[in-house]
């Protein structure tokens, strides 16, 4: 995709901000609104695979009925080959949080204080809420996915997106559904997922926010993986309140009540 492309008839790429393992994110403009927005483009590999597009599209009908002030607004989707210039690439648009990544605030040493980590978090647990409450479940929660706006709000993306990748075999793509360092132990033992699964991811991005390092770190993706199942997290820093401590410890529990 090149800037000056126009998607779905109307979305014109402006300017690509962001690149990941399923596709790429451009700054847009709704060319018939004159509203920004956010255009998200799945990858080539996932465009000859008819079950993968079909449950692309039933997802993104199920994001876009969320309406909760902590979760990134799902406009439109649709498949780049309506405009008849190359293969089928699913896209979504959405509203274009101005924002940075908690990815980008905490990790490889980096922690918040244990006030904004709580406030985040719990920002963050009520739009989940919300989602499980119409039967959704995200899948990936991680930093990258939790958007901390210019305001302070936090804004949750992605919904639908990695449950419609699990219609996608690995062999094709390479890739595993959620990422290893916040998988919950029934998503690395391929069961079934349920809004424990969402809460326990987060938990680990608790941990992460107080500790400044994730809780697993193994030399390989399975092996992290296996590591959710098998292991217990080491201690958090002793300055973290007690109160979060346990509630990190409950959101990870391998056997959530």
């Amino acid at each position: 995709m090149n800037a000056g492309r126009q998607v779905g008839g109307r979305y014109r790429l402006d300017e690509r901000i962001a690149v990941g393992g399923m596709g790429e994110v451009w700054r847009s403009e709704d060319t018939v609104l004159n509203r920004p927005v956010a255009v998200k483009i799945l990858k080539p590999e996932f465009a000859g695979d008819t079950a993968f597009r079909q449950r692309f599209l039933a997802e993104a009908r199920h994001a876009a009925v969320l309406d909760h002030p902590g979760v990134a607004q799902v406009y439109d989707f649709g498949d780049s080959a309506e405009d008849a210039v190359d293969a089928h690439r699913p896209f979504l648009v959405m509203e274009l949080v101005r924002g940075t990544p908690l990815s980008d605030l905490i990790g490889n040493g980096k922690a918040l204080p244990p006030a904004e980590a709580a406030r985040v978090v719990a920002l963050s647990a009520d739009a989940l809420q919300a989602a499980h409450e119409r039967g959704i479940v995200h899948r990936d929660i991680k930093p990258g996915n939790l958007l901390v706006t210019e305001e302070g709000a936090i804004k949750v993306t992605d919904f639908g997106i990695a449950k419609a990748a699990g219609a996608v075999p690995i062999t094709a793509t390479g890739m595993v559904v959620g990422t290893p360092h916040y998988l919950s132990p029934e998503q690395a033992g391929g069961q079934d997922v349920s809004p424990a699964s969402d809460i326990y991811s987060l938990g680990v991005v608790l941990y992460e926010a107080l500790a400044g390092t994730r809780p697993f770190e193994r030399d390989s993706a399975v092996a992290t993986a296996l590591a959710h199942v098998r292991d217990d997290p080491p201690p958090l820093p002793e300055q973290v309140p007690a109160g979060l401590k346990r509630i990190a410890t409950k959101a990870m529990s391998k056997e959530p009540a």
